[in-house]
């Protein structure tokens, strides 16, 4: 049963008590309202629908990230990306808001906001995610099952270009010349592999296998394993390596720096050989294309090779040069450029995304 009681000269509170129901109660700028209230959830209490809202009433989406951040996050393959995320998304005004209150049109705002920072469509769906995840995560682990998502109706914003850049001629040798010894073979070996930083940057020594010319990923970006078959200059790489020895070799790492070294590394390196938009991740998408470029490879063997998890992903990486393509228009085959005209062959022409 539903009472009303005045709260100073402007506000009502709404009290139900219903049994087999928490008290709940809700307070109104007029009686009207609490009155219309009280007999929305009486009613949802007599159809068994009523849902508990005080959790939700109770805490912001602040104080929800901190909770996020200690109780979900550790248990994320990369949880220190996620928790500096939800630490930045603090910055704004709607994480003062109750969980309760926000609506889509929030959302819309916050979006809003990220745009004028500049910031780009990939990066501002990566904070939609993470909130997304936030809302239901609260709603099945935290009571708060009133929540509605507002990130699943808010419009997203569109993905951004994919990069497309390539090493133009004299850049790799560039790179190279301005690489230390530890650094050198880290980006022949991408170069070589197409794997990703991270995995290169966790490859034991365990996982590698000269003789049977693959190197093994137990735990990879799309969470299953994957084994990278090794080419002839990749197997010369890892052969001039140092190699540990002792009971414990096989933990040690192939290339000694972590992934983050490894960000900074390229970073220095490119401002020394002075190489502008470039990252370590382009060489993924370097030797993406040149396995179309170089190899007779297929389409699903590539896709093996660089652990694409579908067919579309695969193309985002691959941009192959407009001269290429146009050898083979040619009769050219693949891996060969035209020999009838070498004066006519040019390779540096911009790359075409397929």
């Amino acid at each position: 049963m539903a009472t009303f009681r005045k709260r100073g000269p402007y506000q009502w509170e709404a009290r139900i008590r219903k049994r087999g129901y928490p008290t709940t109660c809700k307070t109104f700028e007029s009686k009207a309202d609490a009155e219309a209230w009280a007999k929305e959830v009486e009613s949802d209490m007599y159809k068994n629908l009523f849902v508990p809202s005080k959790e939700a009433e109770q805490y912001t989406l602040g104080e929800c990230l901190d909770r996020y951040v200690a109780e979900c996050v550790p248990n994320l393959k990369h949880p220190k990306r996620e928790a500096d995320r939800a630490r930045f998304l603090k910055r704004y005004p709607i994480t003062h808001r109750i969980m309760a209150t926000i609506r889509s049109k929030d959302i819309a705002e916050f979006r809003r906001q990220r745009e004028e920072e500049g910031r780009s469509g990939n990066t501002i769906r990566l904070d939609f995610a993470l909130i997304s995840k936030l809302f239901n995560y609260a709603r099945s682990e935290w009571g708060m099952e009133s929540l509605q998502n507002p990130v699943q109706i808010a419009s997203k914003p569109k993905p951004g270009k994919g990069r497309d850049r390539r090493l133009e001629d004299g850049e790799e040798e560039k790179l190279l010349d301005a690489a230390n010894e530890i650094f050198r073979p880290i980006i022949l070996f991408a170069l070589e592999t197409a794997m990703r930083r991270v995995e290169i940057a966790s490859l034991l020594w365990k996982h590698v296998n000269l003789r049977g010319r693959y190197v093994l990923l137990p735990e990879t970006k799309n969470d299953g394993p994957r084994t990278v078959p090794l080419s002839t200059t990749a197997l010369d790489i890892l052969r001039g390596l140092p190699h540990p020895e002792g009971q414990d070799a096989g933990q040690e790492r192939v290339f000694g720096l972590t992934a983050e070294q490894i960000t900074d590394s390229m970073g220095t390196v490119c401002r020394k050989a002075g190489l502008e938009n470039l990252r370590f991740h382009d060489l993924r998408h370097e030797a993406t294309s040149r396995f179309f470029e170089h190899t007779d490879l297929d389409l699903m063997e590539i896709k093996a090779i660089t652990g694409h998890k579908t067919l579309q992903m695969l193309i985002r990486y691959t941009h192959l040069r407009t001269a290429r393509l146009a050898d083979r228009l040619a009769g050219a085959k693949r891996g060969n450029n035209l020999t009838l005209y070498p004066e006519q062959v040019d390779n540096s022409g911009p790359a075409l995304s397929v």
